[in-house]
């Protein structure tokens, strides 16, 4: 009877071990298989970021302006103690991406510059060791290839001219906008800033004596 009685409870503590142990093994499964849903979940997140972080690299990129041929420069008056009063460069779209917006500033009034109200996106800065002027007057042509709007588009370039022809003008144009004037043996940095992408910064010196043209090397 007691031999009988001493197996049967030696049966039960078998049993309450083997379903503690498979209550541990289900515990210890969920919790792994929690830990792997959150690195899983990590990974795809991170990844993601890093996708998006191409993309938007790729955007910019794509988005950049280059520069295309010489720089020239127009004079107001020439020789050793001449002066500029114009820049002219063509630019084109790298990479033959996106569309960037060339709508022209309004002129404000003569003094060379961008009116406040104006609604130009790229916007055009004058650097040298005495000054920065920022958003000046500037116009966009077309040259060559065109679909007639104001957008560069892929294949398409612009000659920007800053500054308007005469001094003084409804517009302006270097000498109105600068506090010193560009004359001989100066170093100068033009900045075009898109809405979108990469600035385009175009250094150039002046030579020491001013010509009615130049190609600014």
């Amino acid at each position: 009877m007691f031999s009988k009685l001493s197996k049967l409870i030696s049966r039960d503590e078998k049993g309450i071990t083997g379903l503690e142990t498979a209550i541990i093994l289900i515990a210890f499964v969920v919790v792994a298989a929690v830990f792997a849903y959150t690195a899983l979940s990590a990974g795809l997140f991170a990844t993601q970021k890093s996708q998006e972080a191409v993309f938007a690299g790729l955007e910019e990129a794509r988005s950049s302006l280059e520069l295309k041929g010489a720089v020239t420069a127009t004079a107001n008056t020439t020789g050793s103690s001449g002066t500029i009063k114009q820049i002219t460069f063509i630019v084109s779209g790298a990479l033959s991406g996106e569309p960037i917006d060339f709508t022209e500033p309004t002129a404000d009034s003569a003094t060379g510059k961008a009116a406040a109200t104006t609604y130009n996106k790229v916007i055009i800065s004058y650097i040298d060791q005495y000054q920065q002027v920022d958003d000046l007057y500037w116009t966009a042509t077309p040259m060559g290839k065109d679909d007639g709007d104001e957008m560069l588009e892929s294949g398409e370039k612009f000659q920007i001219v800053i500054g308007s022809a005469t001094a003084g003008s409804g517009a302006g144009n270097l000498i109105d906008a600068l506090t010193t004037d560009l004359g001989p043996n100066k170093t100068f940095s033009i900045v075009v800033r898109p809405a979108v992408g990469a600035v385009l910064t175009i250094e150039r010196t002046t030579p020491a004596v001013i010509d009615t043209i130049m190609d600014l090397h």
